[in-house]
């Protein structure tokens, strides 16, 4: 059987069990969430881009009230959300061909993402977020401050970092203030924006 040229999920199907196994024992990220949601309105919706199987980001979320919106290509990933979550929302999804749940949002966050998609990609989706989020709405995602290229350690698929100067001018391009940058105990990179 032939495999197709483009997989959506950017090899994330077919290592799925095993994205499960490594991030189901991690709770890197879930403080750093947690601290910047702080920010939101109490129940604020929330869209989850790269949602996987919901641990911990859209867990850590749900857990503080928010109501979480995801989307992940890997029908795997997004079946086990579902299962493990419900009453929250979940599409399996390309999120450079989603439909975002047709609806604004007052928050989104992308952990873990970013970096997996093509430069073009990256800034449309980039600018296709900041259209889909309320007035005031915040965004906050992942992907190294250096430019850079390696290889995924699950899926030897390259991922690709455009560099903080290349993310703020996108940030800025797109409608977007950057408020802030953190790191969090795995050393991930964060950049904080807010709607103009």
């Amino acid at each position: 059987m032939a495999m197709p040229d483009h997989d959506p999920s950017n090899g994330y199907e077919s290592v799925a069990s095993e994205f499960v196994a490594r991030r189901g024992q991690s709770g890197i990220g879930a403080a750093t969430i947690r601290a910047w949601a702080r920010s939101l309105s109490p129940g604020a919706s929330i869209l989850d881009l790269g949602c996987g199987h919901g641990a911990p980001i859209s867990a850590a979320l749900m857990d503080d009230g928010f109501d979480v919106y995801g989307v992940d290509s890997s029908p795997t990933l997004a079946a086990m959300f579902r299962d493990r979550f419900p009453r929250a929302h979940v599409v399996c999804e390309a999120v450079e061909d989603s439909s975002f749940f047709g609806r604004k949002f007052d928050a989104i966050v992308a952990v873990g993402l970013m970096f997996l998609l093509p430069a073009d990609v990256q800034d449309r989706l980039i600018r296709r977020i900041a259209q889909t989020l309320s007035s005031g709405g915040r965004f906050l995602f992942t992907s190294p401050a250096e430019a850079c290229i390696w290889k995924d350690v699950l899926t030897g698929q390259q991922s690709l970092s455009l560099g903080a100067d290349t993310y703020k001018d996108l940030i800025s391009n797109a409608g977007l203030v950057l408020v802030d940058e953190y790191l969090d105990g795995g050393d991930n990179h964060y950049y904080d924006s807010r709607k103009r």
